[in-house]
Formats: structure tokens, C-alpha cells, sequence
């Protein structure tokens, strides 16, 4: 079947997590998006593991359903959206913060798991080495290689996937604490990482100009602290529903079974570019080398971002996929298309309103985004309609993040709509059912 999985979120027992990040919000949220498979995140916190034990019973092999299914909130109590299930799987990320050749070394790294036991066994290994109870996505002072091994120790079944690889402050390849290779980073254990998530900032042809990446599959998720932004990046399958199909399916990375990714354009990604956030200073590479890697306005060193460590490590001109490589979804999210068009905020009444009603249209957000056929999507709204297939052609206006702060993606350039005699309104009357 086809799959929509996410497979890297947080809890709220994670910091600067909604409290709605519980479970019936999250798989509400879910069925707005279009989402089948979605991580459960943080599972060796103690409180939100009980909550999984309580909440979720087994479904097919290495997945789980809600006990309750009918305990969804109502996001928007009027909107049908399109039938099928929604499966959690066991997931939890990990700060690993220790010192190497040196340097200290601050990765994340994400665990999967298909049952409880294997999980509660890594809680166990893990209590003994720092804190698990003060964060959804603990700190603890264990190298990334260890952590490997515990994983394969005590959930032989289960993998491990570097989370967001070029984050500047706390991933594999990140400019202040990462590494230059995976083996550098995992040892004699690299072979068993099979898979890196490029994170927001990256896509899967930046990756690719680098060769020594070409073994791993590349996935995307979307980190997300707030239902809310689940599947802003997101993985594509054509597989059995189960834990096993998934992670073999990303294991060999052929298209007949991974479809694809759907990403970020990269630049709406907070790190893509270099950059000094209080100055409001934003560089490409070829500026911060110039500057000698300082603030033109006040001459402190600037965070090096994605893009340019990427450079760095680069040893391609042009990007090269395998044959039969997943494909890449380049897309804006549903809310924000609809702020671009409707001129208010991601987030206001307005924009929501109408984000239910085109919910409720066409069954979920990825639909509209991936599959809805512009004719149709021509009939509701002309703009809509308009932002949708430049998005989907990559013909949009790039403002790229810098140093924590996020980019900006439009499908118009200011004043645009005017000039082209569109109307801002998308569905001009209330859900009424």
C-alpha cells in the first residue's frame, strides 16, 4: 500500500514541545495531513513511555494503534477527512555530547524500535548511563558509537539514523561540533547505519554531491514540536504496513518500495545559509569565506550553515542519483501557500479557516499538495490553483534561512496576484455541515 510516514517528531515531555503533542492530537493531525505511519518520539522518557504502554495496543507487526481510536480531538469539527489508518512506531531521539579526538562532539540520533521490551531494555542501558527523565530527547554524555552498540545489544531488530546531519550545532556533520565522515563518527559500527536524515536545511541533491554518501538512503521528517507541522518533511512508501517493510524498504533505497522523500525547499530551512541572526547578516559561502568567516557589522564569527559545510565536503560539480533513487517532492506547506495568497499569517483565523475547507475539499494535505490534478484544484480557486503548480514545477521566490532564523518560500512575488487579476479569496464561504 502507499505510505506516508514521519518518522521523527517529539513528545510533550520534550522541551518547547505543544502540549497538545499528545497521542489522540498527534494521530488527529495526522489524518489532516495525510500521514499512515508516524514515530512515536521520545520513548525512553519514563512518563511518555507508561502513556505509550496505556494508550497503544499492537497492531501489524512492529506498529501500533491507539486503544481508543474514537478519542481523536476534533481539529476542525466540520471537516471529513480522507478514511485510513494511522500507526504509531517506536521512536526516540538522543543528544550524544562527549569528547572525541579532541573536540567535543554534540550529535543527535534517532532510535527505532519495533516492540516495548527492546525499548524498555535501552531505557534500562540508558538510566544507568545519564538522566533520561529531564527532556523527551535527553542529554546524556555517551558517544554516538556507544549508543550504536546498545541499540544492537538490545534491539538487534531495531536501527539507528543520524538526525539532521548538517545542523550546525548539534548533528554528525555539523560546522561547530560534527564530524567529516560517518565512519569517523561510528567506527567499526558504521556499517550498520544504513540511512541519514538530511533535515530541513538539506535536500537530497545537496547531499548527493558528495560520494561518500551514496551508500546511505536519504529520509526526511519533520522534527516537529507541535502536531500542527507534522509531515512538513516526510517519507513515501509502497510497502506492507509493518515495521519490518518500512525499514527495509529505506534499507534498500530502490524506488519500487522507498518512493520518495518530500522536502523543505531547502532554503526555508533555519541554517541553510551563513549568517549572524543579531545583525541580521545573511551569506552565502563564497561571501563568509571573503569576510573570513565574521560579521561585517560587528566582526564576530558568523554560523556557518548547511549549505556551506556541505561545500566543504562536496567532491561533485552536479549531484548524482543512483537509478531507481527515491524521488524528491519539493513543497510549501498548505498553511503557508494559503497565507501567501490570502496576505495574513500562517497561523491566523483566516488562514485556518480556510486551510479546513481545503481540507475537507480534497481529504488531506498531502492530496492537495502531491496528487490533486490542477483542474480540479483550478475549479475552488485560480490562485490556489496557480501556487500549487509552481510549486510543484520549483518556480518559486527563495529567502533562505540563517543562523536559527527560517526562510521564507512564496509561490508570488509582492503584488503579484494584483497584476495577474487574482482573488485573494480561496473558498469564499464557511464550512456548513
Amino acid at each position: 500500500m502507499n505510505i506516508i510516514a514521519d518518522l521523527h517528531i517529539h513528545s510533550s515531555y520534550s522541551r518547547a514541545t505543544s502540549r497538545d503533542s499528545n497521542l489522540p492530537g498527534l494521530a488527529a493531525w495526522a489524518a489532516i495531513k495525510g500521514i499512515q505511519v508516524l514515530a512515536t518520539g521520545d520513548f525512553t522518557h519514563p512518563g511518555w513511555f507508561n502513556l505509550l504502554k496505556e494508550e497503544l495496543v499492537p497492531a501489524e507487526p512492529g506498529l501500533f494503534r491507539l486503544k481508543d481510536e474514537t478519542t481523536f480531538p476534533a481539529i476542525f469539527p466540520d471537516v471529513t477527512t480522507a478514511p485510513g489508518p494511522i500507526r504509531f512506531l517506536l521512536s526516540a531521539e538522543i543528544s550524544c555530547i562527549y569528547k572525541r579526538h579532541g573536540a567535543v562532539r554534540k550529535v543527535h540520533n534517532l532510535l527505532y524500535v519495533p516492540d516495548f521490551n527492546s525499548a524498555e531494555r535501552i531505557n534500562s542501558r540508558l538510566a544507568k548511563i545519564g538522566n533520561i527523565a529531564s527532556d523527551g530527547r535527553p542529554i546524556l554524555g555517551l558517544d554516538s558509537h556507544d549508543l550504536l552498540e546498545i541499540l544492537l545489544e538490545n534491539a538487534p531488530e531495531g536501527f539507528l539514523v543520524p538526525a539532521h546531519i548538517w545542523t550546525p550545532w548539534f548533528s554528525l556533520f555539523g560546522s561547530r561540533s560534527g564530524f567529516d565522515s560517518v565512519t569517523e563518527c561510528f567506527g567499526d559500527l558504521s556499517e550498520h547505519v544504513f540511512a541519514l536524515e538530511t533535515g530541513l536545511s538539506s535536500d537530497p541533491d545537496m547531499n548527493r554531491l558528495i560520494s561518500s554518501l551514496d551508500r546511505f538512503a536519504l529520509i526526511s521528517n519533520s522534527d516537529s514540536h507541535s502536531p500542527s507541522r507534522l509531515g512538513r518533511e516526510a517519507n513515501l512508501f509502497f510497502t506492507d504496513l509493518d515495521f519490518f517493510s518500512l525499514r527495509d524498504a529505506i534499507k534498500t533505497k530502490q524506488r519500487e518500495t522507498f518512493r520518495g522523500t518530500v522536502e523543505f525547499f531547502p532554503e526555508e530551512g533555519k541554517y541553510h545559509c551563513d549568517g549572524h541572526r543579531a545583525c541580521q547578516i545573511c551569506l552565502d559561502p563564497l561571501e563568509t569565506r571573503r569576510l573570513d568567516g565574521r560579521c561585517p557589522v560587528c566582526g564576530k564569527a558568523v554560523t556557518i550553515g548547511v549549505y556551506h559545510r556541505i561545500m566543504d565536503l562536496a567532491d561533485r560539480c552536479r549531484p548524482e542519483h543512483a537509478p531507481g533513487s527515491p524521488e524528491v517532492f519539493s513543497l510549501i506547506p498548505l498553511a503557508e501557500v494559503l497565507s501567501d495568497i490570502i496576505g495574513k499569517g500562517s497561523t491566523s483565523k483566516e488562514v485556518m479557516r480556510q486551510y479546513a475547507c481545503a481540507i475537507d475539499c480534497f481529504g488531506s494535505e498531502f492530496n492537495l499538495l502531491l496528487h490533486a490534478p490542477l483542474e480540479e484544484i483550478q475549479l475552488v480557486s485560480p490562485a490556489l490553483c496557480e501556487a500549487i503548480r509552481r510549486m510543484r514545477m520549483g518556480q518559486v521566490v527563495r529567502q533562505p534561512g540563517y543562523d536559527g532564523e527560517y526562510g521564507v518560500i512564496r509561490a508570488f512575488e509582492e503584488g503579484e496576484l494584483e497584476l495577474m487579476n487574482l482573488e485573494r479569496t480561496v473558498f469564499a464561504k464557511q464550512l456548513t455541515k
